[in-house]
C-alpha cells in the first residue's frame, strides 16, 4: 500500500467521527428519556462494543504480524476491565439503599468520563500513529521509486 490513495488510517478516522457523533447524541437524548429506554440504550451499547471488541480480538489474531505485542496486551486488559465494570454494574443495580445508590451512581459516572478520557488519549494516540505510518509509506514509496 502507498500513501496516493486514501489510507485505510483516514477511513478509520471518517468511521470513528460519525460513532463519537452517534454516541453523542444517545447519550444527550437518554437526559430526557424513560429509565427502561436508557437501560435499553446501554443494553444495546453494551453488545454493540463487546460485538466491536470480539471483532478486534480476530483482527489482531489475524494480523499478528503487523500488530505490537502492546497493543494485544491492552486490548485483553481492556476487556478484562470492562468486565469487571459490567459485573460491578450488575451488583449494584440489586442494592435498596438510596446512599448506597448514589454513590454507586457516581461511580458510574465516574467510570464513564474515566472511559471518555481514555478514548480522547487513545483518539491522539492513533493519529500519531496513523501519521507515523503514512510517513512511514512515503518513506518506504521514495526507496522503492528509486529502485
Amino acid at each position: 500500500m502507498s500513501v496516493s490513495g486514501k489510507t485505510r488510517a483516514s477511513e478509520k478516522f471518517a468511521e470513528l467521527s460519525e460513532r463519537i457523533k452517534k454516541a453523542e447524541q444517545r447519550v444527550a437524548a437518554a437526559q430526557s428519556q424513560a429509565k427502561a429506554e436508557v437501560e435499553r440504550s446501554a443494553s444495546e451499547a453494551r453488545a454493540s462494543a463487546q460485538a466491536h471488541a470480539d471483532k478486534l480480538r480476530e483482527s489482531a489474531d489475524t494480523h499478528q504480524d503487523h500488530v505490537s505485542d502492546s497493543w494485544n496486551d491492552m486490548q485483553k486488559s481492556w476487556s478484562k476491565h470492562m468486565a469487571k465494570m459490567r459485573t460491578d454494574l450488575h451488583d449494584t443495580k440489586t442494592t435498596f439503599d438510596a446512599t448506597v445508590a448514589v454513590n454507586d451512581a457516581e461511580d458510574a459516572e465516574g467510570d464513564a468520563l474515566a472511559a471518555i478520557d481514555f478514548a480522547y488519549g487513545a483518539i491522539e494516540e492513533a493519529e500519531a500513529s496513523a501519521l507515523d505510518a503514512i510517513s512511514a509509506w512515503k518513506s518506504a514509496d521514495e526507496l522503492v521509486a528509486k529502485q
